[in-house]
C-alpha cells in the first residue's frame, strides 16, 4: 500500500505549498491529494504522484437528486480530463444532502447517476468513489452517511470503475466497528481516508482510533491504492506527516 496525504488540511499551516510538498516527499509519502489544479505542476516537481481529485464541486448538492445530474456530468467531464492527464487514479464524489430524502427514494437516482460517471470515468482508466462522510458533526444533512447504503448504492450500479471512499474517521463517528467492517465490505471500497477522533486530527494516543490493527485489516484485503491521510494537524504540521506515515508504514511492515 501506498501513503498519501489530503493538501486541504495541511495547507496553510506555516509551510508553503512548495515546502510542504518536499517534507511530504522527504519523508515517504508517495502522493498528495485533493490539491487546486494550479498546484499540480508543483506537486509533480517535487516527485509526488496525484493520488484523486474531487468529481465535483459541492458537497451538499450531489448525485442523489436527479436534476443535479446533467450538471455534475459537465463538471466531472472537465476533472476526467485532467484525471487522464495528470495520472490521478480516482475522482471523488459526493450524495448531497438527505433534505427529507429516504434512502430507499434516492437509491435509483443515485445509482443513475454513478453509473453515468463510471462509464466515462471506465473509458480513460479512473475511477469514481462515492465518499461516505458523518452527518452527525462536520456535514449535516449528508445522505450517504452509513456504509450499509453506501454498500447498497455500489450494489446497485455494479460497475468497477465505481466504489465507496471509505473515510475512518467519519465511519467512526457514525458507526464504529471499523474492522469487521473493513473485513465484510472491503469489496466495496476503493479508497481510503484517515484521522483521529474526536478532533479530526492526529493519528496519536490522545484520540479513540487504534490505527496499527486497523492499517493491518487493510493490508489483509490485498489493497493495493493509496491510505490517504486526511488529519487537520495539532501544531507541527512535518510532525503530524511523519507521525501518521511512521505508524502506517511500522504496522504494515
Amino acid at each position: 500500500m501506498k501513503q498519501s496525504f489530503t493538501f486541504w488540511s495541511f495547507a496553510n499551516r506555516g509551510l508553503t505549498p512548495e515546502q510542504l510538498f518536499k517534507t511530504a516527499a522527504d519523508i515517504g509519502y508517495r502522493a498528495v491529494e485533493l490539491v487546486d489544479e494550479d498546484l499540480f505542476p508543483l506537486v509533480k516537481k517535487t516527485g509526488l504522484e496525484l493520488s484523486s481529485h474531487r468529481a465535483f464541486g459541492s458537497i451538499e448538492r450531489g448525485l442523489n437528486r436527479r436534476e443535479n445530474h446533467a450538471a455534475i456530468v459537465k463538471e466531472f467531464e472537465a476533472n476526467l480530463k485532467l484525471a487522464s492527464q495528470w495520472k490521478i487514479p480516482g475522482l471523488i464524489a459526493f450524495s448531497g444532502n438527505r433534505e427529507g430524502l429516504a434512502d430507499d427514494e434516492v437509491l435509483e437516482v443515485m445509482a443513475e447517476g454513478l453509473a453515468k460517471l463510471g462509464a466515462l470515468a471506465a473509458s480513460e482508466g479512473v475511477s469514481v468513489w462515492l465518499e461516505l462522510l458523518n452527518s452527525k458533526r462536520d456535514h449535516p444533512d449528508y445522505h450517504c452517511d452509513r456504509t450499509s447504503f453506501g454498500v447498497r448504492v455500489i450494489e446497485a450500479v455494479n460497475l468497477p470503475s465505481v466504489k465507496l471512499l471509505y473515510d475512518i474517521y467519519h465511519m467512526q463517528v457514525m458507526e464504529g466497528d471499523i474492522i469487521q467492517t473493513i473485513n465484510d465490505h472491503h469489496a466495496h471500497f476503493g479508497h481510503y481516508h484517515t484521522a483521529g477522533n474526536p478532533g479530526r486530527s492526529n493519528l496519536d494516543k490522545e484520540q479513540e482510533l487504534y490505527y496499527p490493527p486497523i492499517f493491518r485489516a487493510i493490508k489483509a484485503t490485498a489493497y493495493e491504492g493509496y491510505i490517504a491521510h486526511e488529519l487537520i494537524p495539532k501544531g507541527d504540521v512535518a510532525g503530524a506527516l511523519k507521525e501518521a506515515f511512521d505508524l502506517a508504514k511500522k504496522a504494515l511492515g
